[in-house]
Order: structure tokens, then sequence, then C-alpha cells
């Protein structure tokens, strides 16, 4: 019986080796960019830190270089780093790298609406995305107007709080989820409206649990822990939901819709959906209408509240920028007068800080993940199709040539010797290229607007001495997410 026992031993223990060598000669017939040898079903697992897999990038391209490749599971995956790489495989092999990587969290919206859609449609709906969202103001006078009613709204929101603390999440997040839902739905929502709460509450939810070290290893191995109890099913859940809201939405602008006067972005979406069946385009479903809806709901709101959330911890760590902020503000808009767009011009430090707020807290730092949609030889290495690239943003945002001290908040990142704005073409907060953010023109006006109005009326009081405020955040992964904190808004005189 033993000796059957260490025969069996014995004949695993060759076979493993046979495997690995197997599977070392394959690995190694391609000229895939280096990188450290997988081992099977795992692949480079331990080679990555799940609670900050960024950090973990840095580190192997500090070994491999700026093109390197990894085994996340049994998915290849391809990252670039650094400012060459990056910029290079955004713009200069936009086409072939234009894919969206699997999220299958977001499995769900596979191949549907326009964040993570790899089907027939994508490039169809971006194109009438971005043409529609530039025609409602996406960059011009529509988009500022808006922003500046909402501001308005927020301000007095904040006076309601009378100086007392609270937590700025859900107030602060009411103004962009109102400058969107206004865009997609021309639906504005008081700030205690219990629905608009529950939207933003699963926005929150999903960025943070989207972030945590389970979601990694989930969206690296689902197809072996999918039926595992874990936040993947909450995920999954969450999305199920808004993409029923988004439905709902879309079915009550169906019923009244007129083709005449359509009211916001839904009707022209309802539209073009209508146009495309009656031609027998590629189809736009309902369903996809509405995961449309939900993926530019989730965006336009999650995002650019959570810069501002942060943004406002920063600027109490640094009261003597709030400070600079405030006599800028004081000298070109006065107390009354509502910021505008053309006021940049004449405010070159708040420019500069809600650049460095961007750069600073590296929103999603890895980027969202690329595919290559054809076999591709890029810096000499060949990439398959199919193969999943991370173009990461962290890699220029932190970029030490560009940003000197990157890990030091410092808006004088962004001002030139004379204190005007200074452009980094490393700035690549929004990403670049074919899947550039659709609503980057959009978050760049609101976070310039609405914190100049902030500040215009207010100044920030920490509950904790400024020296003690902790800008690490609690969770690294899909993003960056900022601790929880209080704060209280003390009106200027």
């Amino acid at each position: 019986m033993a000796v059957l026992g260490i025969t069996l031993a014995l004949l695993v223990w060759v076979a493993t080796l046979l495997l690995i060598s197997l599977w070392k000669q394959v690995y190694s017939s391609w000229n895939l960019p280096p990188g450290p040898f997988p081992l099977p079903i795992v692949g480079n697992l331990f080679q990555v830190d799940l609670k900050n897999i960024p950090k973990s990038f840095a580190k192997l391209a500090e070994c491999y270089g700026p093109v390197f490749t990894l085994y996340l599971g049994p998915r290849r995956v391809v990252v670039m780093y650094g400012y060459k790489a990056v910029r290079e495989m955004l713009l200069n092999y936009k086409n072939e790298f234009s894919g969206r990587g699997e999220i299958p969290a977001f499995h769900p919206h596979k191949d549907k609406g326009i964040i993570f859609n790899n089907g027939p449609t994508w490039k169809d709906i971006r194109r009438f995305s971005l043409t529609t969202l530039r025609d409602y103001g996406m960059g011009k006078q529509g988009n500022e107007k808006r922003i500046q009613r909402e501001a308005h709204f927020l301000v007095e929101e904040l006076r309601k709080t009378q100086g007392q603390p609270f937590d700025p999440t859900f107030l602060i997040g009411c103004a962009p989820c109102n400058v969107i839902a206004d865009i997609l739905f021309h639906r504005r929502f008081d700030y205690k409206d219990k629905k608009c709460l529950r939207l933003m509450s699963l926005f929150n939810e999903n960025f943070y649990l989207l972030s945590t070290p389970w979601m990694q290893l989930y969206n690296n191995f689902s197809s072996y822990i999918h039926y595992l109890p874990g936040s993947h099913r909450k995920i999954i859940k969450n999305v199920s939901e808004l993409k029923d809201y988004a439905l709902e939405r879309a079915q009550e602008h169906l019923q009244s819709l007129d083709p005449n006067c359509p009211r916001d972005f839904t009707d022209c979406l309802l539209m073009e959906m209508e146009k495309e069946n009656r031609s027998g385009g590629p189809g736009y479903t309902l369903e996809n209408v509405a995961v449309t809806l939900a993926d530019l709901f989730f965006a336009g709101t999650e995002t650019t509240s959570t810069t501002l959330r942060y943004g406002l911890l920063i600027l109490m760590k640094y009261p003597e920028v709030e400070e600079k902020l405030h006599e800028e503000i004081d000298r070109v808009l006065g107390p009354n007068r509502i910021p505008a767009v053309k006021d940049r011009l004449e405010m070159p430090y708040m420019d500069a800080v809600v650049h460095e707020i961007q750069r600073f807290i590296d929103l999603v730092p890895s980027n969202l993940p690329h595919e290559a949609t054809q076999d591709t030889v890029f810096q000499g290495y060949f990439i398959p199709k199919g193969t999943v690239v991370i173009p990461t943003l962290d890699s220029l945002l932190y970029d030490k040539q560009e940003f000197p001290e990157p890990e030091k908040f410092k808006p004088e990142h962004f001002l030139n010797e004379n204190g005007k704005f200074k452009y980094s073409d490393h700035f690549k907060a929004f990403s670049a290229g074919k899947r550039v953010c659709v609503g980057e023109g959009l978050a760049r006006m609101e976070l310039f607007l609405l914190l100049s109005a902030i500040l215009q009326h207010f100044n920030l009081k920490s509950l904790v001495d400024p020296k003690d405020i902790d800008l690490s955040p609690i969770a690294i992964g899909f993003g960056k997410i900022p601790p929880h904190y209080k704060l209280s808004v003390v009106p200027r005189s």
C-alpha cells in the first residue's frame, strides 16, 4: 500500500514537472513582452498585491521595463507603464487597442452601453453619445448654465448646515448628480430626495466595492469563484437596480416621445434607436439604451463627486492653499458674482489646484482595461488579439520628471515661474484616444465652477488639526477611495 502511494506521488510529481516544462515552452515560443513566469491556473497572482495592484505594477515595471506581461489567473495582461508607452498605446495605436477588456463585475453590461461595451454597437453608441452630449452643452454654454444653476442650490444647502459638522458624501454628490440627471432625463432632484440618495448610495457602494481586494480577485478568477458568496453578488445586484431605474426612465420617455421636440439625451437616444431599427442597423434595443443611460449616470455622478469630496479634504489639510484660493476668488469674482468658465483665465491658481487634486488623488490609477482588437507588434513585442492591455494612468500622473515630488500635493506642478497655468501632456486623468472619457469636458467644468462657488461663500473647517488629516485612500483597486470624514463650512463675511 505504501509503495503504491509513493508511486502515485512520483507520477503526480513527474506529470507536474512535464506540465510546467510544456507550459514554459509554449510561453517562451511567443515574442511577448517580458514578465514573471506564470504558474498554471493562478498565473502571476503571487506577484501582485491585491490591496494595491497599481503599486505592484510599478515594482514590476522596474524589473521588466515599461511594457511587460502578466497572467492574472487565466487572463494574459500586457501592462503599459510610463509616459512614452502609455501615450504611444493610447494615441498611436488607438485602433489596435481600442477594445474593452472584460470586467466580470459588469457582465450584465457586457456588449451594451458605452463604458463596458466591446460588441458591434460600441463605436456607433459612443459616436452618437459624444455628438448628442456636445449638442446638449458638453463644453459649451448650455452646461455652464446648468452647473451655475446647480452651484446656487449647492451653496444654499451648505448654508443650511449652519456651521455644524456633516458628512459631505451625499450633499456634495447631489450637485454633479443633478447636472447629469438634467442632461439625461431632464430631471432635477431635491437634495433630500430618497430616490436620489438611493441612487448615489448605489454609485458610492459600487465604486468602493470595485476597489476592494476581493473584487480584484473576482475580476480575474470569476469563472472559479462566481458562485461563491462575496461582494461581487452585491455589485451585480446594484448594477441591476441601476439599469432597472434607467430602463424605467427610457420607457416613460418612449411613451411621451415627440420626435420634433426632443427633451433630453434619452429622447435623442430613443429616436436613434428607432431610426437604426428601421434601417436594419446593428440594433439599439431598449436594454442597450438603458445600459447607456446607466453608464453615463454612474460615470457622470460618482467620479466628479468623489473628486470634489477628496479635494475638500486636501484643502483642509493644506489651509495655506485654501487661503490663496480665497484671495484669488475675492480679487476676480468678489463675494457675489457667479463663477464662470471664462474666469479660468484670470484664476490660474484655482485651475492649477483643480488639476493637482485630480493628479494627486489619481482616481482611476490603472485606467479601465483595453483589449487588443488584432494581432499587434508594439515596441518590437507581439501582442496577440484578445490580450487585455492596461495603460496605467498613475505612471503619468506620478512621473517624477514631470512632477517633482509627485507624492506631495503641490499646485505649483501646474504653474510656471510667472504664476500662470502650465499645461502638462502627462495629465491624462481622463485617459486618451478612442476610449477617452466622454464626459471629460463636463467634469472639468463642474470641478472648476463648483469648487469656486463653495470657496467663494465658505471657509472650510476641519474637525481635527490639519496635520492629523490622513489623505491615504481606504481602498485601492478600480479606483482610489477617499477616507470618510466630516467637516464644517463657515460662511465668509
